[in-house]
């Protein structure tokens, strides 16, 4: 499963693409607003730190198609591992198949059903991106979306990829995993998290108070 950040701030990309296991970013107006920054520049900066492997996701705005084909046109030139990120909504939708049939990448966002996701695969959306949180917040199963879309997507062999985001805790990463998604999203936090374990810190600050048993001469570090 690929492993992505949600987030627009600098340094939280730079931390995760340290440890090596980064494979994307996605953003959104909301995040963007919280960087603090131009956006344009700051999904420059972000495709730049992440590398040409990697993806970052930069939302359009509009609401008519032809405007959001417009944006999406504009986002993806700022760099080759831009994608557009465009709302499930019926103008939505008719902006994905233009923009598959120019061969411009896209996440359907905002997918709360696995209707919603399907049509998203059929329009030939790169990535679909099931909010599963935000479904659990309205009462309902938010992984069990993600895992009828993993299926439909098998079904029908489909090579949009399953993206679970709305990730609130480390649970749902390993759900997400078991589930089959292709990629999860989640805030810093939530990676940090899934990083930690007390027993990783109490198991190694036991070898290093062994380590230092050992004489000095007889160490070769």
């Amino acid at each position: 499963m690929k492993i992505f950040l949600d987030t627009a701030i600098l340094d939280e990309i730079r931390a995760a693409v340290a440890w090596g296991i980064l494979d994307g970013v996605t953003t959104n107006p909301t995040l963007a607003a919280r960087a603090g920054r131009a956006f344009k520049e700051n999904i420059v900066a972000i495709s730049e730190i992440i590398g040409s492997q990697a993806t970052v996701s930069a939302e359009t705005v509009s609401l008519e198609a032809e405007a959001m084909v417009r944006e999406a046109e504009l986002v993806t030139s700022w760099a080759p591992n831009v994608l557009a990120k465009i709302p499930c909504t019926p103008e939505g939708l008719k902006a994905v198949r233009r923009c598959t049939e120019a061969g411009i990448p896209t996440n359907v966002t905002l997918v709360f059903n696995a209707t919603q996701g399907l049509l998203a695969m059929k329009a030939g959306a790169t990535y679909v991106s099931p909010f599963l949180g935000r479904i659990d917040d309205a009462g309902q199963n938010g992984m069990e979306v993600v895992k009828q879309l993993v299926h439909i997507k098998q079904n029908y062999d489909f090579a949009t990829e399953v993206l679970a985001a709305s990730i609130r805790h480390p649970l749902h990463v390993i759900e997400a995993a078991l589930i089959g998604a292709d990629i999860a999203t989640m805030p810093f936090k939530i990676l940090t998290q899934i990083i930690k374990h007390p027993l990783t810190d109490t198991g190694l600050k036991r070898f290093l108070d062994d380590w230092q048993t050992i004489p000095e001469g007889l160490r070769p570090f």
